[in-house]
């Protein structure tokens, strides 16, 4: 069903719903919350603390007054307890008046501000005692929103969906739920958006989990195939070319590195075709892995490709290979660009080259697998961040001819256990070491109050000729949560430094809008770039020497991990600083973590401990390709569980031919056909 066909759902509205990516009425029971309001007893106003949401209890002293000012009517009322009284707050809401009578009791549920002695909240929400009793019992689901369209306004309409929608046979098998306690798919869906308790939001968000992860491993075993099976059609030979490079690198490769490439090299070198990941945290040194590989299949007289996320990433790798070729004198190594913003001259000259084999080291994106493209001898196909791949791809450029041999290079800290499981066929090589060379970036934690002494500190950096990251949890602003967002972050920026450029950047942009954005912060034109973590996989600038990273409490260890690692790749000391929105006890615990190590797969296992589980849904930006709810490090029970299921059901039946399979089969044949471009061979 379409959204704008569901009643309450006019033109402005479905327009809205667009911009957050909801076409239909399935896309809106599939946009899950991203926080969740629990109302609390009320408390009395002498423990009321600022910035606090919390609800407090009192009388009216006064019928509200009014007072109009030029652009607006201005509504406030007076409550008071025994320890004290409370100011309220309404901004052109004049109906106020009729809903509150002096000498009441309500229950006002909001945001506590202070101003000199007064404590105060603007447009609390207002209970009966009777009715705010019935809602501490549930928990209000909280969503990323765009401007005009309210939280009130989705929960609205998710009601009008879930009183509509009919019981629908749940397509996971009896034998399976009962198995792992998991609840039905319909109950699920609707308990993560209504839960009544942490426990029925817990049991919810578990079996939505299972489904997510239970259905990627289970496609990704039907697609990929067992291609450790398959011979080696491009056998190549050791060559001195590779030592001579690493002789004359400017550093040393850590042992790490070296013990990779001894790997890659016999591979390489091997009967089998090679299928590997390449796995190592930010800047432990994956790329030049990639290029003496590349090299390698040069000097035996094959072709190989790599393929970054972005046009500025392929152009940044395209760019540091030609300057090894020449610093370096790596013989037989012609590199070439193909990236989708080439004039269409410039495109069928390099497809040309390719086709005769004329270039051998060829960089790109998705421009390297769109038709025209005809390799002459494609022996090493390398992804870069591969989780920005999928099957789709990946299998475009087998199809050119021989399966070529396959590497993948990931930052992303996942312990080997799980990374069986998640990367399936695929060996998996650690780089647990970072080059010396290297300075350890300076860490900060504060709260906001120390946001005056950052912008001094990121000014002088500016000065000195740096530029600085500035990280928020949202794209825009929510009524319901305080948290620093892009949109408005930008505007308070560029005020605060007037002589220097700042721009945005977030996953709501298009991607030629994203890649342009990228690519002059790249070449140094902007100096501050105020985004979401859609940078978290970005470029290498070398000269970005801080990140700031706004309500750090509510990112994952692991993604404030990597998010630092987009500083401290040049010459010059660089610095995070962590701000906390709202801190508590455990938030500065886990993110002390930080401080103590820059050891990703480390930071992934502590973030994995102090998270609890009422800690079950963070803010997450759209784009993430694989899963809407699922973390494989928090989550790594349930991805050994999905992961043990999908493969008793592929040797028990893998074309899912038995009966109680029918539904599975036709849910999952629907997944892979959606997400094929996604999922990783």
């Amino acid at each position: 069903m379409q959204i704008g066909s569901i009643k309450g759902v006019g033109e402005k509205t479905e327009a809205l719903f667009h911009k957050i990516g909801v076409y239909t009425a399935e896309d809106l029971l599939r946009y899950y919350p991203v926080h969740y309001l629990e109302y609390a007893p009320p408390k009395p106003v002498f423990e009321l603390a600022e910035g606090e949401l919390a609800a407090f209890s009192g009388v009216l002293t006064a019928k509200p007054g009014m007072r109009k000012g030029q652009r607006m009517t201005i509504m406030t009322a007076k409550v008071s307890d025994m320890s004290g009284s409370l100011q309220l707050i309404w901004f052109n809401a004049p109906y106020i008046a009729s809903q509150l009578k002096a000498g009441g009791r309500y229950v006002f549920y909001g945001r506590i501000s202070v101003r000199g002695k007064q404590k105060y909240m603007e447009h609390p929400e207002i209970f009966t005692p009777a009715d705010y009793e019935k809602q501490m019992s549930h928990l209000k689901p909280v969503y990323s929103l765009t401007k005009g369209l309210s939280n009130k306004t989705i929960i609205r309409i998710l009601n009008t969906i879930f009183s509509a929608r009919p019981r629908i046979d749940d397509w996971l098998p009896d034998g399976i739920r009962t198995l792992y306690g998991l609840k039905r798919e319909d109950e699920a869906v609707k308990g993560i958006h209504f839960p009544e308790s942490q426990k029925e939001l817990s049991e919810a968000r578990n079996r939505l989990v299972f489904d997510e992860l239970f259905l990627f491993v289970l496609a990704m075993r039907t697609l990929k195939g067992h291609l450790e099976d398959q011979p080696n059609s491009f056998p190549m030979k050791k060559t001195w070319d590779t030592e001579e490079t690493i002789e004359k690198l400017p550093y040393r490769l850590t042992g790490a590195q070296t013990a990779a490439w001894h790997t890659i090299e016999k591979e390489l070198s091997g009967e089998k075709l090679m299928n590997r990941l390449i796995q190592g945290d930010v800047g432990s040194g994956k790329t030049i892995l990639a290029f003496l590989a590349m090299q390698m299949a040069a000097s035996n007289g094959y072709q190989s490709v790599l393929m970054a996320p972005t046009e500025v990433l392929a152009s940044q790798h395209y760019e540091k290979l030609c300057s090894m070729r020449d610093e370096l004198k790596m013989k037989d190594v012609r590199p070439a660009l193909l990236i989708g913003s080439l004039k269409a001259r410039e495109k069928n000259a390099v497809r040309e080259a390719i086709a005769k084999g004329e270039v051998n080291c060829i960089i790109g994106t998705q421009a390297l697998i769109q038709e025209g493209v005809s390799y002459r001898d494609l022996s090493l196909m390398i992804t870069d961040e591969q989780h920005r791949f999928g099957v789709r791809q990946r299998k475009a450029l087998a199809e050119n001819g021989p399966v070529p041999n396959m590497m993948v290079m990931s930052a992303t800290p996942i312990p080997r256990t799980l990374g069986i499981i998640f990367y399936g066929d695929l060996d998996i090589t650690v780089i647990d070491e970072k080059p010396k060379m290297q300075m350890p970036v300076k860490n900060a934690l504060v709260d906001r109050s120390w946001r005056p002494n950052a912008y001094r500190f990121i000014k002088k950096q500016l000065d000195l000729g740096r530029q600085a990251y500035i990280v928020c949890a949202m794209v825009e602003p929510s009524e319901e949560l305080d948290v620093e967002n892009v949109t408005e972050y930008v505007r308070s920026v560029r005020k605060a430094f007037p002589d220097h450029k700042a721009a945005a950047l977030h996953g709501q942009m298009k991607a030629a809008e994203k890649e342009k954005i990228m690519a002059s912060f790249a070449a140094g034109e902007i100096d501050i770039l105020v985004a979401t973590t859609v940078i978290e996989v970005g470029v290498d600038v070398p000269n970005a020497t801080v990140m700031m990273i706004e309500d750090a409490e509510r990112f994952g260890l692991a993604t404030l991990h990597q998010l630092r690692g987009r500083v401290g790749r040049g010459a010059e000391q660089s610095y995070c600083i962590f701000v906390q929105g709202h801190a508590t006890e455990s938030s500065e615990e886990r993110l002390g973590v930080l401080s103590s190590t820059n050891d990703g797969f480390v930071i992934a296992e502590k973030d994995f401990e102090l998270r609890g589980p009422g800690d079950l849904l963070g803010i997450r930006q759209s784009g993430d390709l694989y899963f809407t709810l699922s973390d494989i490090g928090r989550d790594r029970e349930i991805l050994r569980d999905a992961g043990q299921v999908a493969a008793n059901i592929m040797e028990d039946d893998p074309d899912l031919t038995g009966e109680e399979y029918a539904d599975l089969k036709a849910v999952l044949s629907a997944y892979i056909r959606r997400m094929e471009g996604n999922i990783v061979l």
